[in-house]
């Protein structure tokens, strides 16, 4: 039970650490597990899986399951929404609030928590991508180990400098790793939609895969890694961590850049102008974001 997430109401909901059953029900997230090694956690909170504090307290839960639990190995992320895997931060949400919310184990704001801990995690984590991934969506992909999507249905992109926003995961440290520097700010600054074959060609993702496919694909995959040895993964996954993640210290001030930007009255209009049209609905606007926020002139 939460006394209080972001200020927000308390609500109650299950903790998945007090439970071993292979189903979990929490109000957005669903926790599966097929085999102790391999964890899927699908996202679903109606109407297009906007990232919310209660969101991010039951990635906290999960997150401190996976450290702890000694048998588990991978775990994939999944949607129950073919349209959205995880539409973008909930712009509505009291910012001054959720500025405010307790900082997670790292000791930084509980958002860059969840990404820095999810990347550093003692267990290989997938994307399944079928659907948008945009803004914190996208940030949330690029702080997994691998990202599969589908070709018919994944939309990634970064559309805050479009709503007159700096990003505020900080994924211009990751795209800047996995893309170069051109590329990243082609997706940052241009701030419009990529589609799955785009995403594969620019590095974005691991590969596109037909829709069809897509699950098979990743179920197979990350069975073959729940049948190695932990300490095998682990112990290749931190190398690969040492060389290739970003500090952790370049993520607070990130957030910080998204919360200053995100109080100017250029972009509190430009988000109010959005929200009138459709923008957290599921609307034509959420569907082709990244050319909503050029139509805005």
């Amino acid at each position: 039970m939460l006394a209080r997430r972001g200020g927000q109401q308390a609500r109650m909901r299950p903790n998945i650490l007090a439970t071993s059953l292979e189903t979990t029900m929490t109000r957005q997230i669903t926790i599966e597990k097929p085999l102790p090694a391999f964890w899927t956690a699908t996202f679903n909170n109606p109407p297009i899986n906007l990232i919310d504090p209660d969101t991010i307290g039951e990635l906290q839960d999960l997150l401190a399951a996976l450290e702890t639990d000694a048998h588990v190995k991978v775990v994939v992320f999944r949607s129950a929404d073919p349209d959205f895997f995880l539409a973008h931060w909930d712009v509505l949400a009291d910012k001054t609030k959720v500025a405010a919310m307790p900082p997670g184990p790292t000791g930084m704001h509980p958002w860059i928590d969840v990404l820095v801990r999810l990347s550093r995690a003692p267990v290989a984590s997938i994307a399944e991508i079928r659907g948008r991934a945009r803004g914190a969506g996208s940030e949330f992909v690029l702080a997994c180990d691998m990202r599969f999507a589908s070709r018919e249905r994944a939309i990634l992109g970064q559309f805050e400098v479009g709503l007159g926003s700096v990003p505020g995961g900080n994924p211009m440290a990751r795209l800047a790793d996995l893309m170069g520097r051109g590329r990243g700010l082609e997706v940052i600054l241009g701030a419009d939609d990529f589609s799955a074959d785009l995403a594969e060609r620019y590095g974005y993702v691991n590969r596109a895969l037909p829709d069809s496919e897509i699950e098979a694909f990743v179920d197979a995959f990350a069975r073959r890694l729940a049948s190695f040895e932990k300490h095998a993964l682990v112990g290749a996954k931190a190398l690969m961590n040492d060389v290739t993640l970003p500090a952790d210290s370049v993520f607070p001030a990130a957030l910080s850049a998204f919360f200053s930007s995100a109080s100017h009255p250029a972009t509190r209009a430009r988000a109010a102008a959005l929200v009138e049209r459709g923008l957290q609905l599921r609307s034509d606007i959420e569907l082709r974001l990244g050319q909503a926020v050029a139509d805005l002139g």
